[in-house]
C-alpha cells in the first residue's frame, strides 16, 4: 500500500517492527504501553496501561473524569466502545435557564456529564484484556506520586490555561483546579519534575476496587456531596446507572477499503460522509481535489449538526445519513466554488490519541478526553479528578436535535477511527482536536489510500482546517500556489502559524506481518515498538 507515488518529504522515518508497537502523544505514556507488552500483555493491556499514564502526564488534555471511546480489533473483528456519559437525571432546559443562562456554559458544574473513562477502561479489559486493572495502572500511579517531566507541549498549554484561568476562575468552586495544577500559585515549567500525588492516590483505589469505587464507592460520594454544594445536577445515582455500551462500528467504502468510525454520537460520520461523497470523485494530486474535499467536509458538518446526538433521539439512523442514494445527493451539491452548505437531510421511507497493536493480531484505537482542555475547571478536592465539560455542546434551543434533556449524551467530539479490506487491517489511526477531528480523518485517509504515503508523511503533510462559511485555515508549511487556487475557488483562506490548531494524530498500519508507525509532528509524541 505505501510505495510513495507521490513523495513526501517526511520530518521522521515511519517506525517498523513485528513484535508489538504503542503511538501516543507522549514518550512515557507509550514506554508505559510498550512495557505492558514485554510483560505479556496484549494491545488491549497496552492500551488501558497508555490511557491511564496519559491522564497523569498529559492532564492538559485528558484526565479520570473524562470520557473514552475505542475500536478494538481482536478475534478477526472489529469492536466499538462508546464509553461517553450522559446528562444527569435531574437537569433540564428550564433549570439551566432558571439559573440565569441563554447557552449551555463552557466551565463548572452545569456542563459535568457523567465521566466514563474509568468504566471504558475497566470494560475493555474485562473483555478483551489479559491482564488485572492492578497490573496495567501500575506506571501510571508510579508517575503520579513519583514524578514525570513536563513536556514541551504540555507545559505550552499548562500555562495558557492558567492565564485564562486566573482571569475568568474568580468563584470558590474553582479553587481546587488552582490546588491541583498551579500549586503554590505556581505553573509548572517545562523541563520541571512535576507529582500529583492525589491523582496517583485515586488511581491505586481504582487498581484494587475498580469501577465501583468512582461510580458507587467513596469517590462518587465525593463528586455527589461537590455537585451538591456547588449547585450541579450530576449525581450518585447518575454515576451509579452508567454503563459503557459496545456498538457495533459504522463504515463506508473509500478505493477499495473500508473506512470505520463510531456511530453517534459521535461526530465520526462526518468523516464518512465527506469520504462517501468523494468516492466517486476521482482523485487529483491539485487544489482542485482540496476544494472538493473541503466542499464534502462543510456538507458532513451541516449534515451531522442538524441530525447528530444521542443515538437513541435521532430521526435519521447512521444508515440513513450513509446511504448511497443519499451520499449521490450530496455529491451533487459540490460545484466548482466554495459555498456555504445548505441544510440537507435524507428524505424519510474539542483529547489524546493512542493506539496500541501486538503480536498476536489485536489492535486498537482509542481516544479519551477532558474537552477544551482540562475540561470543566472543576476538580474534585483530595483526589485530583478534573471533571470534563462534554455538556458545553448540548444546545437549550428546543428545536434543536442535541438539544439538553434528562440522562442523554450530548454530540460528541473525540473520534477513534479504523481502517480494513477484505476483512483484513490495514490501519488504526486517529487525529485529536475538537472539530478538526474528523477533517483530520479525512486528509489522513486521503494521504493513505490516495497518494500511497507511509504512516509518518501522511502524519507529517500539511493539513488544511475549514472554520465557517468558506473560512479556512492552512499550515504555514502548506504550498502557496495550492492556497492562491483556492482563494481564486472562493475560498476565504488564511494561515495559522500555531500547528496545534491542526490536529494530533498517530497512526499504526499493518501490512504482511510488519506494523508501520507514524506519530504526531506537531506536539511530543513518540511511538515505542519492539
Amino acid at each position: 500500500m505505501y510505495h510513495e507515488k507521490y513523495p513526501y518529504v517526511s520530518m521522521r522515518n515511519a517506525v517498523y517492527s513485528t513484535n508489538g508497537m504503542v503511538a501516543t502523544s507522549q514518550n512515557l505514556a507509550s514506554s508505559a504501553g510498550l512495557d505492558i507488552l514485554r510483560k505479556g500483555g496484549n494491545a488491549i493491556d497496552a492500551a488501558v496501561a497508555t490511557a491511564a499514564c496519559l491522564t497523569v502526564v498529559e492532564p492538559t488534555s485528558n484526565g479520570i473524569g473524562g470520557d473514552n471511546f475505542a475500536l478494538v480489533w481482536a478475534n478477526g473483528k472489529l469492536h466499538g466502545l462508546n464509553s461517553s456519559g450522559p446528562s444527569g437525571n435531574d437537569i433540564s432546559i428550564e433549570k439551566v435557564k432558571q439559573l440565569g443562562h441563554e447557552k449551555m456554559p463552557t466551565y463548572g458544574v452545569l456542563p459535568v456529564t457523567v465521566p466514563g473513562a474509568v468504566a471504558g477502561w475497566e470494560e475493555i479489559l474485562n473483555k478483551f484484556g489479559s491482564m488485572s486493572m492492578e497490573e496495567v495502572l501500575t506506571p501510571a500511579i508510579q508517575y503520579a506520586k513519583k514524578g514525570f517531566v513536563i513536556s514541551p507541549t504540555v507545559g505550552y498549554y499548562w500555562r495558557k490555561a492558567y492565564e485564562k484561568y486566573k482571569e475568568i476562575f474568580k468563584s470558590d468552586e474553582y479553587k481546587y483546579w488552582f490546588d491541583t495544577f498551579t500549586p503554590n500559585g505556581k505553573v509548572p515549567e517545562i523541563g520541571e519534575i512535576f507529582r500529583m500525588e492525589e491523582h496517583g492516590h485515586t488511581l491505586e483505589k481504582i487498581a484494587k476496587e475498580g469501577s465501583y469505587v468512582f461510580y458507587k464507592g467513596e469517590i462518587a460520594d465525593k463528586i455527589d456531596t461537590f455537585f451538591k454544594k456547588y449547585g450541579g445536577f450530576l449525581t450518585k445515582e447518575d454515576l451509579k446507572n452508567f454503563k459503557p455500551e459496545w456498538v457495533d462500528p459504522i463504515s463506508v467504502k473509500y478505493r477499495g477499503y473500508d473506512i470505520w468510525e463510531i456511530p453517534p454520537n459521535g461526530q465520526g460520520i462526518v468523516c464518512l460522509i465527506a469520504l462517501g461523497i468523494l468516492n466517486n470523485i476521482p482523485f487529483e494530486s491539485s487544489a482542485g481535489y482540496i476544494h472538493k474535499q473541503i466542499e464534502a467536509i462543510k456538507i458532513g458538518f451541516s449534515v451531522s449538526k442538524k441530525s447528530v446526538t444521542d443515538e437513541k433521539f435521532m430521526k435519521y439512523t447512521a444508515k440513513d445519513l450513509l446511504s448511497p442514494d443519499f451520499l449521490k445527493t450530496l455529491q451533487n451539491e459540490i460545484g466548482y466554488k466554495a459555498q456555504i452548505p445548505k441544510d440537507i437531510l435524507p428524505q424519510k421511507s474539542g483529547t489524546v490519541y493512542l493506539t496500541t497493536a501486538d503480536n498476536k493480531g489485536n489492535m486498537v484505537s482509542f481516544i479519551q478526553s477532558n474537552y477544551m482542555g482540562f475540561g470543566s475547571g472543576i476538580v474534585i478536592p483530595n483526589t485530583g479528578i478534573s471533571m470534563h465539560n462534554r455538556g458545553a455542546d448540548f444546545s437549550l434551543d428546543e428545536d434543536s436535535v442535541n438539544k439538553l434533556e434528562p440522562n442523554k449524551r450530548t454530540y460528541h467530539t473525540i473520534i477513534p477511527a479504523f481502517i480494513t479490506k477484505d476483512n483484513k487491517v490495514v490501519a488504526s489511526f486517529g487525529v485529536m482536536g475538537g472539530y478538526m477531528q474528523p477533517q483530520g480523518h479525512l486528509q489522513v485517509v486521503t494521504q493513505l489510500i490516495d497518494k500511497k504515503l507511509n504512516p509518518q508523511s501522511a502524519l507529517d503533510a500539511p493539513r488544511w482546517q475549514w472554520l465557517k462559511d468558506n473560512e479556512i485555515e492552512i499550515e504555514n508549511t502548506f504550498e502557496v500556489h495550492l492556497a492562491k487556487e483556492l482563494e481564486l475557488k472562493g475560498h476565504d483562506v488564511k494561515m495559522n502559524l500555531n500547528n496545534g490548531s491542526f490536529g494530533r494524530g498517530q497512526i499504526i498500519a499493518s501490512e504482511n506481518g510488519v506494523l508501520i508507525g507514524g506519530c504526531e509532528p506537531r506536539c511530543d509524541s513518540d511511538i515505542a515498538s519492539y
